[in-house]
């Protein structure tokens, strides 16, 4: 058992007071509330592993919550197949698939034959954890601006897996950029 204030994003835990079969919870965001007299209270939003589905929850100084350790597991992603997304390990070619709910918004920067680890639960693949700088080739840039300027300016950009982020005016369509899988931003040219 762990305190919650020791849940910061990342960390899986079940949590006791919901009862069993809600399955472990992983902590997206966290945050510490100290209100005048009283006692603290932390704030999670939390993603149920298992169902996909993302809560916001409270809990007083103090309370407890039942930790995880998740097994890992290395994975080579292929392909996508309705809403599954579909890997391989790299050393025994056995296929498995995981529901892209899970995965969230990191699924948009899945690159076909990219190893990764997977994070599992009890023999069930539930997540992947993309390394956290990847290169990926720009298919469609906007035109950039012309002029001189003080501050930084941003043009809408789509990379090859299909996401949609913002580059600067300098990035060029066909470039191999740099892109922060954690918070989905410009890092810097491919060189």
């Amino acid at each position: 058992m762990i305190e919650v204030t020791q849940l910061r994003a990342g960390a899986v835990f079940e949590d006791p007071s919901t009862g069993s079969g809600q399955g472990p919870w992983v902590v997206l965001k966290y945050e510490h509330v100290k209100m005048g007299r009283g006692s603290a209270t932390i704030r999670v939003k939390i993603r149920n592993l298992k169902s996909g589905t993302t809560v916001e929850k409270s809990f007083t100084n103090g309370a407890r919550v039942q930790d995880i350790i998740l097994e890992r597991k290395r994975g080579q992603y292929l392909y996508k197949e309705g809403s599954k997304l579909v890997f391989m390990d790299p050393v025994t070619f056995e296929q498995f698939e995981i529901s892209e709910d899970l995965v969230g918004d990191q699924a948009k920067f899945l690159k076909e034959g990219t190893e990764m680890d997977l994070k599992l639960y009890e023999g069930q693949p539930l997540s992947v954890v993309l390394p956290l700088k990847m290169k990926f080739k720009i298919t469609q840039a906007d035109p950039g601006y012309k002029g001189n300027s003080v501050t930084n300016l941003y043009k809408d950009c789509e990379i090859e897996t299909g996401a949609h982020l913002k580059v600067p005016l300098f990035v060029k369509e066909g470039e191999e950029i740099i892109v922060n899988t954690e918070t989905g931003d410009y890092v810097e040219r491919a060189k």
